[in-house]
């Protein structure tokens, strides 16, 4: 699995969790994991979740996360999801080690300052998507850095807003996270091709 950290921003406008991106814009030719900060804008033509149209899905600056996998053939959503699931408790584990307290539902990651008496519920840290084409498993992950920008019917978080980390600790995370998720997947082949099966 390759690992591609962008240097320049850029917008996740949702083309990206089209199958072969990475192929096409970086000739990956491979399962990949890119990371890149940017903002993000997703047209209504590259929403993935139907429970998402007719709604706003913006920031102005994230760390942005897309895996693309083609290890099983067809691609399988539900494997697709169980490694999206996989890939966010990674980030909330590390957010942890970095003295960020959160909490995880579902596919979501969600902080809340214990500190500020007036916040009475947990802010939306992150977005992710999980979602197949024929060949392959595409994966979105992204983490709020701040929370300008967002829809204003969302109760949003950011990491800068939470914490005295900056961009540059969070270049750190991203090949951290990126170095965690890989290690996995590779762990999972190699516990299956030294595990006895049953025939």
């Amino acid at each position: 699995m390759k690992y591609l950290k962008l240097k320049e921003e850029s917008c996740y406008d949702g083309s990206q969790i089209k199958p072969m991106w990475a192929f096409k814009q970086f000739g990956i030719k491979d399962s990949s994991l890119i990371s890149w900060i940017g903002s993000m804008d997703i047209k209504s033509n590259n929403l993935i979740d139907y429970e998402d149209i007719g709604k706003e899905i913006k920031g102005d600056k994230l760390l942005h996360f897309v895996i693309e996998h083609f290890d099983s053939q067809p691609a399988d959503i539900r494997l697709c999801y169980h490694r999206q699931r996989l890939f966010v408790m990674i980030i909330k584990d590390l957010l942890y080690e970095m003295g960020i307290k959160t909490q995880r539902d579902g596919d979501d990651i969600y902080f809340k300052d214990e500190q500020d008496q007036k916040q009475k519920k947990f802010n939306k840290l992150s977005v992710s998507i999980a979602t197949c084409s024929i060949s392959s498993m595409k994966i979105h992950f992204a983490l709020n850095l701040i929370s300008e920008g967002t829809p204003e019917d969302v109760d949003v978080a950011g990491v800068f807003e939470c914490s005295s980390f900056n961009k540059e600790d969070f270049l750190d995370f991203a090949d951290k996270a990126c170095k965690n998720y890989i290690n996995e997947i590779s762990s999972i082949e190699k516990d299956i091709t030294k595990t006895k099966v049953f025939i």
